[in-house]
């Protein structure tokens, strides 16, 4: 376990979410703000291997559970609005500029994954909020929705948007490590639902990323798994194909399932990470 702290934080429309801090030691000047969005019914808390990895590096670390997950508050998978999980991270990143950013100078880091990848990179693909760089791990830019499946979503979201399903992910694609997709089965703040509005955010905001990559004005670390199951990789070699190089660096890890974070030799990984971030934030 690291030296983190958890408090909550109440959002515009008065929901209490739950705010994760891994703050360096003290008058130790972070190279950076990195601040954690998680995927699909998991939480912020799944990342503390992560976040202890970027202290040790120097980084400041931020995470926070999204609505209706973890120990944040509202319906488990149920949004009021299809924009909700932007404007939610528009609020920590301004946060975390005003109280950690701005305090030490230093650069703002989102990094996204699956899902969270995908609010990441819509938010930076919409101009929400500027932030200075970006870390998509897996993001979720192409579902593999049949068509039957999309058009039931849209009918759904129509007539129904709150109403949730199971979301169907298999955790034995997670990763290759046993320990790592029995302690997601155990998790009890794990959760399956997702509502029919959630899932339309996610079917329709995953094109729109990868057809604005051409004019992609962000640098960008793009790292994902050659073997997913959760996700199609389709999504982010479509996006690194057409964006500008000098903009975005990508790398598939050939092999590796869903979480590249969790997998049994997760080295690879961070040192891509790692070597990038050295680039962008010096120490």
């Amino acid at each position: 376990m690291s030296d983190s702290t958890q408090a909550p934080y109440t959002l515009r429309d008065g929901l209490n979410v739950a705010i994760y801090d891994w703050p360096l030691p003290m008058r130790q000047r972070p190279r950076a703000a990195v601040l954690i969005v998680h995927g699909l019914g998991e939480h912020a808390w799944r990342y503390d291997t992560v976040a202890q990895r970027l202290n040790e590096w120097g980084f400041f670390v931020r995470a926070y559970d999204q609505r209706g997950h973890g120990e944040s508050g509202g319906a488990r998978g149920v949004l009021p609005d299809e924009d909700t999980l932007l404007d939610d991270l528009e609020e920590m990143v301004d946060d975390t500029r005003r109280h950690i950013c701005q305090a030490w100078a230093c650069p703002l880091v989102l990094l996204g994954h699956s899902m969270g990848g995908l609010v990441a990179a819509t938010f930076v693909q919409r101009h929400v909020a500027p932030v200075d760089a970006l870390v998509l791990s897996s993001p979720a830019l192409d579902t593999g929705m049949t068509a039957f499946q999309k058009r039931l979503t849209r009918l759904l979201y129509r007539w129904a948007p709150d109403l949730t399903v199971s979301n169907g992910l298999d955790a034995n694609g997670i990763s290759h490590d046993p320990a790592q997709v029995a302690a997601y089965r155990s998790d009890k703040l794990v959760h399956d639902r997702i509502s029919a509005r959630l899932a339309q955010f996610i079917d329709s905001n995953g094109p729109r990323v990868v057809a604005a990559a051409p004019t992609w004005a962000v640098p960008t670390l793009l790292m994902y798994a050659g073997a997913d199951r959760l996700v199609r990789p389709e999504g982010s070699r479509a996006f690194a194909a057409v964006a500008p190089s000098a903009l975005v660096h990508s790398r598939c890890f050939d092999g590796l399932f869903h979480e590249i974070f969790n997998e049994t030799d997760p080295s690879p990984v961070y040192a891509e990470l790692r070597a990038w971030l050295d680039d962008r934030a010096p120490a």
